[in-house]
């Protein structure tokens, strides 16, 4: 096969399908160096034609919920108010430098979408 940058989608079609034929390569092996030569030629391609945006910080925190099982009264717990959780989840209070630090310590949440300024979901956060 011949390696090069991928500059189309008729390329990447070409690079995905190769890939697919090398993925139960053994560890050490050209087959498997090959593999990963085109993971990174397509992750390049696909980082530029397929760009994605950062989850807001409102996003962020309820996608974490969802993989914690935890509710709104449990954000309240944590943050130490039922009506600053209600208001934070409805976008209508912004998320302050403490209760974004209390999230990111105890829950995990990413920092940089805590802390992403992604226009008016940031606005509402």
């Amino acid at each position: 096969m011949n390696i090069k940058v991928i500059h189309s989608e008729k390329e990447y079609e070409s690079a995905l399908a190769a890939a697919g034929k090398l993925m139960d390569a053994e560890p050490g092996t050209p087959d498997a160096d090959m593999l990963e030569v085109l993971a990174m030629l397509i992750g390049q391609y696909e980082d530029v034609a397929y760009p994605m945006e950062a989850p807001s910080a409102l996003d962020a925190l309820k996608f974490r919920m969802e993989q914690m099982g935890a509710s709104q009264a449990d954000l309240a717990a944590l943050l130490g108010s039922k009506s600053r959780a209600s208001e934070l989840l409805h976008g209508k209070r912004p998320l302050n430098m403490k209760q974004a630090r209390t999230l990111y310590q105890e829950w995990h949440v990413s920092a940089a979408a805590l802390l992403s300024g992604d226009g008016e979901k940031a606005r509402a956060w």
